[in-house]
């Protein structure tokens, strides 16, 4: 008998585009309408509700009704930690010619929260500057660990 967890379901869930682009939406943990989610994904409301249930089920989402609307928000920061580790291991961008950003999108690829820490360019490049300058030190995995004593006490001021 095997006890390994159902990785191919939620892969099979995250892995179809459609619902990675809704998902992908949603990582900033923010919740928005079935509405905003399809224009913002490129995917007609019909496609939307129905990714949209799947997700709900297969329980990478949280939907709450408020009065006409159903609001849509991430399960979860493991969620977002595993949307954004599996867009680590892409090597092409999903599309070759992405779409013109509006102002709004343009400042949150540049720089976004998710859940419990900065994301985006600006995440990169502070992150990018700590470890040139010995604050932050590479640890397992996405981990970081402060630098020596000099680090902490720079962290500290």
């Amino acid at each position: 008998m095997r006890l390994e967890p159902d990785i191919a379901r939620v892969a099979a869930l995250i892995g179809e585009p459609s619902r990675t682009a809704l998902l992908t939406v949603l990582l900033d943990g923010a919740s928005r309408p079935a509405s905003e989610l399809a224009a913002a994904a490129g995917v007609s409301p019909t496609a939307a509700s129905g990714h949209l249930a799947k997700l709900v089920q297969g329980r990478l989402l949280l939907a709450e009704t408020a009065g006409r609307h159903r609001y849509y928000r991430l399960a979860g920061p493991e969620v977002a930690t595993a949307v954004e580790a599996l867009a680590q291991l892409t090597e092409l961008p999903a599309v070759l010619r992405p779409p013109r950003l509006s102002p709004a999108a343009q400042a949150l690829r540049a720089a976004r929260s998710c859940y419990d820490h900065l994301a985006g360019r600006l995440a990169v490049a502070v992150a990018a500057a700590l470890e040139a300058r010995g604050h932050l030190v590479r640890g397992e995995g996405q981990i970081y660990q402060t630098g020596d004593e000099d680090a902490r006490r720079w962290f500290a001021r």
